[in-house]
């Protein structure tokens, strides 16, 4: 059994991972809401804070972080820069400070998403963020110590968030979180490092 520090386990897919881990793993849940275990990725106190109250842990998965989503010729800077902020240095954050709380042969997870590849209208920000944290997540898995692994989970557009989402993608298919929860198991679990794992 692993010790498995989740943020974003408020979300829809951070809770259906964290039910899911939970099946074998220890799984100690974080985010901004939570009452035990409260944590803000935009600043190193507080997830150095996290981490120390955590203690030693087998991995950190990571299934936070929002985007501007808007059309691109109203877009600004700082709406741009929501999601530099937020999703990328949020997590990025998290994987930098966390590694050094992680046991030797630890994983990190991160989250993206098939904007990366796939582009929609008003998506730029969103393709932007996730090919950034996917760019990281490659460079990373190389230079990691002590056997230590990064991956990143890549899921289409929920099935449960289509209420919200589902008109910026159409005609794509949506996942459910439960199908998307297997692959941050992998990447717990498995081999994989340096790795990004499609759920489409």
């Amino acid at each position: 059994m692993k010790k498995i520090l989740l943020v974003g386990a408020s979300g829809t897919l951070g809770s259906a991972v964290a039910q899911h881990l939970r099946q074998q793993h220890q799984v100690i849940t974080a985010s901004r809401s939570d009452p035990l275990h409260s944590v803000d990725l935009g600043s190193d106190d507080s997830v150095i804070a996290l981490l120390q109250t955590v203690g030693a842990i087998d991995a950190i998965v990571a299934t936070t972080g929002s985007v501007h989503f808007g059309p691109l010729p109203e877009m600004s800077t700082a709406q741009f820069a929501q999601g530099l902020h937020d999703k990328l240095l949020g997590q990025v954050r998290l994987a930098l400070l966390g590694q050094h709380h992680l046991r030797d042969g630890g994983s990190i997870t991160l989250t993206t998403g098939i904007l990366t590849e796939q582009p929609i209208a008003q998506g730029a920000n969103a393709t932007s963020v996730n090919a950034a944290i996917e760019g990281f997540v490659r460079a990373a898995a190389l230079e990691l110590p002590r056997g230590l692994r990064i991956n990143a989970v890549s899921p289409s557009v929920l099935s449960e968030a289509l209420d919200a989402y589902g008109d910026f993608f159409p005609g794509f298919e949506p996942v459910s979180a439960a199908r998307a929860a297997l692959a941050y198991q992998r990447s717990i679990d498995g081999i994989a490092n340096g790795q990004v794992f499609k759920v489409w």
